[in-house]
C-alpha cells in the first residue's frame, strides 16, 4: 500500500485550530466596525444602530484635516517610492548578474528586515540635524520617511512582474534596432504596468496606515489620521474613532482587492 504522504490537514485539531486563529484575527475587526454604527457613545455596550458618529467624524475639522493630509502624504510617498522602486527593479533585473547584487537587493528591502522603531529612531536623529541646520519643519520629512520605508512594498511587486514578463518582445525590439528608451516606453513599461500600479497601491496603503514613524518624525500640527486617532484614544475611546477606522479599513481592503486583481495570473 502506498503511503499518502504527510498532509498537515489530517493532523488532529487542525480545523479547530484554524477557526480560533481566524476568530482571533477577524472577530476584534468585525466587532470594530458593527460597534460604529452604535447609538450610544460606548464602544463595549450596544445602545441601537445609528449613522451619527460618521456625521461627528465628517463635521470634525481635525479629522478633515488630518485626513487630506494623510492623502496628501500617502500619494505623495506612493508616488516617489514607485518611481524609485521602478528604477531598481530594472537595475536588478535586466542586466546580468554581477557580484554585490545581492547585498543591493538585501539593501533595497532593508526596512522590511528592520525593526520599524529602529528606523523610526534613526530618522528621527538624522532629520533633527537637518532641522536644526536648516531650520525647516515642513512636510519634507514625513514625505522623505515614508517614501524610504515603502520603496520594498512598491518593489517587490514590480520586481516580481519583471521576472514573469517574457523577454521575446524586448528581444524582437532591439533586433528592429529600437533604442533602449524606446525598448523600455513602447514594450517594456505597458506590460509593466499592473505590477506598478499593484506597486504604488500598497505602498499608498502602507504609507497611509503607518504610525509609528509618523509619530517619530513629524512636526507640530502635523497630525496624520491614525495619529490623531491614537491622541483620541489616549483621552478618551469613542464610536467615532471606530466610524474612522471603519472608513480606513474599507479603502485598504478596496486597495488590496485591487492590488489582488492586478497581480493574480490569468489562467
Amino acid at each position: 500500500m502506498a503511503s499518502r504522504g504527510f498532509v498537515l490537514t489530517r493532523l488532529p485539531g487542525f480545523n479547530g485550530i484554524a477557526l480560533g486563529v481566524f476568530v482571533a484575527l477577524y472577530l476584534p475587526i468585525f466587532m470594530l466596525v458593527i460597534y460604529s454604527f452604535n447609538a450610544g457613545k460606548s464602544v463595549a455596550l450596544w445602545e441601537g444602530f445609528s449613522l451619527q458618529w460618521y456625521g461627528i467624524a465628517w463635521a470634525n475639522d481635525q479629522v478633515k484635516d488630518a485626513t487630506v493630509r494623510s492623502l496628501y502624504l500617502a500619494l505623495s510617498a506612493a508616488v516617489i517610492s514607485t518611481v524609485l522602486a521602478t528604477m531598481a527593479a530594472l537595475g536588478t533585473t535586466r542586466r546580468r548578474k554581477f557580484r554585490g547584487m545581492t547585498f543591493i537587493y538585501v539593501m533595497i528591502n532593508q526596512p522590511l528586515m528592520v525593526p520599524e522603531i529602529v528606523s523610526a529612531v534613526a530618522l528621527l536623529i538624522f532629520f533633527a540635524a537637518i532641522k536644526q541646520a536648516t531650520d525647516y519643519q515642513g512636510m519634507g520629512y514625513l514625505i522623505a520617511a515614508h517614501s524610504a520605508f515603502c520603496i520594498p512594498f512598491a518593489y517587490l511587486p514590480i520586481r516580481a512582474r519583471l521576472e514573469g514578463m517574457d523577454l521575446t518582445l524586448e528581444t524582437a525590439a532591439a533586433d528592429l534596432y529600437a533604442s533602449t528608451w524606446q525598448t523600455f516606453r513602447f514594450v517594456t513599461l505597458p506590460l509593466l504596468l499592473p505590477g506598478i500600479f499593484a506597486g504604488m497601491m500598497l505602498a499608498f496603503v502602507t504609507s497611509l496606515d503607518d504610525v509609528v514613524i509618523t509619530v517619530f518624525v513629524k512636526s507640530a500640527g502635523q497630525d496624520t489620521l491614525p495619529t490623531y486617532m491614537l491622541g483620541q484614544i489616549r483621552r478618551q475611546v469613542t464610536a467615532e474613532i471606530n466610524a474612522i477606522s471603519t472608513v480606513l479599513l474599507a479603502l485598504t481592503v478596496a486597495l488590496l482587492t485591487l492590488f489582488f486583481l492586478l497581480t493574480r495570473k490569468k489562467g
